[in-house]
């Protein structure tokens, strides 16, 4: 099961109908936006461990969200940790672009998408944190599986998400001269 599965499939029903209901939609809207945004955030972070301290930073930050519950937690709190990991892997420039573009895909208002990011930011940092806990691994590994779990991206968003990260990032790892600068982890 890739991440962008078992995120949805521990939102469950309920957790649906609430996104569905933030975003002003469908459940099956929602499911699209979450798709999207856990494809923009797993690429990102995957973007973002090409180095080795990038990754040692990202798998020491993934010590704080192995005993977390994001799914069942308060969402206040839940939403200040999601704005300080889109920081840290998107920017706030990058965050807002995000939020633009699948707002655009599913038809929502972007102001519902900046309050869907930052929700979906900790789950999908502890389910990574889990699946590293889980098999033991290092930062070299953790980059591996976000790796793998970037090209997952769920069917029909690939081209959306890789568009927004290299909207963000530029379109290679490096950064390039004329592009802007990368966000950074710095955990």
């Amino acid at each position: 099961m890739t991440l962008h599965e078992e995120l949805l499939a521990r939102l469950g029903d309920p957790g649906m109908e609430q996104m569905a209901e933030m975003l002003g939609t469908d459940q099956a809207a929602a499911r699209t936006v979450l798709r999207a945004a856990s494809g923009v955030i797993v690429g990102g972070l995957a973007r973002n461990t090409d180095d080795l301290d990038s990754a040692e930073a990202l798998r020491a930050a993934l010590d704080d969200h192995t005993d977390a519950d994001p799914f069942n937690g308060d969402v206040a709190s839940l939403a200040r940790d999601g704005q300080n990991i889109l920081g840290h892997v998107l920017g706030g420039r990058g965050t807002e672009e995000a939020a633009a573009v699948i707002s655009r895909l599913a038809g929502v208002a972007p102001a519902a998408l900046m309050e869907i990011l930052p929700l979906t930011a900790p789950m999908i940092m502890t389910l990574v944190a889990t699946r590293a806990a889980e098999h033991d691994m290092d930062a070299e590994e953790v980059t591996d599986l976000l790796a793998v779990e970037a090209a997952a991206v769920p069917e029909g968003l690939g081209d959306l998400v890789a568009g927004v990260l290299d909207g963000i990032y530029g379109e290679s790892p490096s950064p390039q001269v004329g592009t802007r600068p990368r966000p950074r982890v710095e955990w």
